[in-house]
């Protein structure tokens, strides 16, 4: 009788992530990782609340993080006995970044890799008329919201505006298909931007629109794209625009 082989994949990282449809956070280093081919386990914790005693907040004060999502962690480093948890996308990016440096995480080119680190640096801390008005909501339709919006405020024009200058001088400089020729992780954190582009039906110029069209088609983004519709958890305090019978 003929013996089947099976093989078997050690699992060398878990990241921990919130709900796929409105998490953004997670969706960078899940993103990165993801079209790498990295292999690591997803343990998702579902967003109940954010007040001190929620399940959620309760799972991440085990870990002894910031109380937020994402969270790497790494049991090839033991600290006090227990495995590495790294928080922050900055600091995950940078991690893996360390761990696996063959990889095309960041451009090859030292001044290609600084202006890829300063445009990740301005997205964690900008944009903030674009990520308070448009929070991520993969599932919803809310162009007729993003109309609205995009009519009223002035921030969030000016928002959109410096993304396509930035989408378009360093694809044009690239000659894409990804901002630095090859996806890398800025790509990976412009891909919540796309989400809310996409779901608020925010306009956007024809350059811009095929970058964001080429970040969908990736095999990973399609993938939590997917994930985040089958969820089907309306969480009202994430629907600042929707009730559940909407």
């Amino acid at each position: 009788m003929r013996l089947r082989r099976i093989t078997t994949i050690k699992v060398y990282m878990k990241l921990v992530i919130g709900n796929k449809n409105y998490s953004s956070w997670s969706m960078r280093p899940w993103v990165l990782m993801r079209e790498l081919g990295l292999v690591f386990e997803e343990v998702n914790l579902r967003f109940d609340s954010f007040d001190a005693d929620s399940q959620f907040k309760q799972s991440l004060d085990q870990l002894g993080v910031a109380g937020k999502v994402p969270v790497l962690i790494d049991p090839t480093v033991l600290i006090d006995g227990k495995p590495l948890a790294v928080w922050d996308t900055l600091a995950i990016i940078e991690r893996l970044a360390e761990r696996f440096p063959d990889l095309s995480i960041w451009p090859h080119d030292d001044s290609q890799r600084a202006i890829a680190r300063s445009m990740v640096a301005e997205l964690h801390s900008g944009f903030t008329s674009l990520r308070s008005l448009c929070p991520m909501n993969i599932e919803a339709d809310l162009q007729d919201i993003g109309a609205d919006l995009f009519e009223k405020n002035s921030g969030l024009r000016a928002d959109l505006a410096r993304i396509e200058s930035l989408w378009s001088q360093y694809l044009r400089y690239s000659k894409g298909p990804m901002l630095f020729g090859t996806f890398s992780a800025i790509d990976a954190y412009f891909t919540p931007t796309v989400m809310r582009i996409q779901s608020y039906g925010l306009p956007i110029s024809a350059t811009s629109q095929a970058y964001a069209n080429r970040l969908v088609a990736l095999k990973s983004v399609n993938q939590w794209i997917n994930d985040a519709i089958a969820e089907d958890d309306f969480l009202s305090f994430e629907e600042p625009y929707r009730s559940k019978d909407d």
